[in-house]
């Protein structure tokens, strides 16, 4: 064994620092970010400020016991809003770790929720008690439907996962319902019906389901590999503009928080909670 190891003693040192390096950027894969944007916008009334947080793509994934790390974030940021952007249920992992989220959202700030294709996957019944036990925690279910933010001129939307069926209706249902006047937010866990999102007057579009792009190469490629955009994804994670005329539309993606629970690592491609601060000026 001594003289293998000494004939091949190059070999075996690449080998283990190839092992040390894949190891290191898993563990990077696990380290939770906390990430904030800052919009400006000068249609927000009645507050100065409006922070959101957006949480996407849990997947039933741990964060300490009762979620604490994810919890204690939240605490410190103080948002206005909470937003659930699909997928935070599973359709192959326990909904222990989520139900633990889930049930202390709505002591922190005001929460809703849209579905993502993953709990779509689940049987009908399953679905169903999902929905029922979301709302049971407090929270909002905005699927095809309007909500005012209270002592504001905020309007928040949300669109079905198109794994439901119901995606179109409900686009064209809230569609219609935004007025150009108001500072209107889509929630829609997809971002790559971003076009179709900007048909209407929505100011902030808010998605995951992109997972990042799984892999990352900083300052070169933003992301290799995404549900329904496949390789090179355009809306993989980070936020974008879109200027049509006088409208302006901002897309907030999240890299989301799944890690456990994805078939390969997260390279250069850490989970995420975002944050967007929406500013009067």
């Amino acid at each position: 064994m001594t003289r293998f190891f000494i004939k091949h003693r190059k070999a075996v040192t690449r080998g283990i620092i190839a092992l040390v390096v894949l190891a290191c950027l898993t563990l990077h894969g696990f380290m939770l970010k906390e990430v904030h944007y800052t919009i400006t916008s000068p249609k927000l009334t009645g507050k100065d400020s409006f922070t959101i947080a957006l949480i996407t793509d849990l997947h039933g994934c741990y964060y300490g016991q009762n979620q604490k790390t994810l919890v204690d974030l939240l605490v410190k940021n103080k948002p206005n809003a909470i937003l659930l952007g699909g997928d935070i249920y599973d359709d192959k992992i326990a909904f222990t770790h989520t139900d633990a989220l889930l049930a202390q959202l709505s002591d922190i700030a005001p929460t809703y929720y849209v579905d993502g294709n993953h709990e779509n996957w689940l049987p009908s019944a399953q679905y169903q008690a999902v929905l029922a036990k979301v709302q049971q925690h407090g929270i909002t279910v905005v699927q095809g439907k309007q909500v005012s933010i209270t002592n504001t001129n905020i309007h928040l939307y949300g669109v079905s996962d198109p794994a439901s069926g119901g995606f179109d209706k409900d686009l064209q249902t809230v569609g219609k319902l935004a007025q150009p006047q108001h500072l209107n937010i889509l929630l829609s866990h997809r971002p790559e019906h971003i076009e179709d999102y900007r048909a209407y007057p929505f100011d902030l579009v808010m998605s995951g389901h992109a997972h990042g792009g799984q892999w990352r190469l900083p300052f070169l490629l933003n992301g290799v590999l995404a549900p329904n955009q496949g390789l090179f994804p355009k809306y993989a994670g980070g936020w974008y503009q879109f200027f049509d005329g006088g409208q302006t539309t901002h897309l907030i993606v999240s890299r989301g928080l799944a890690r456990e629970s994805t078939r390969l690592p997260r390279f250069f491609n850490r989970p995420e909670l975002v944050f967007i601060d929406i500013n009067k000026r």
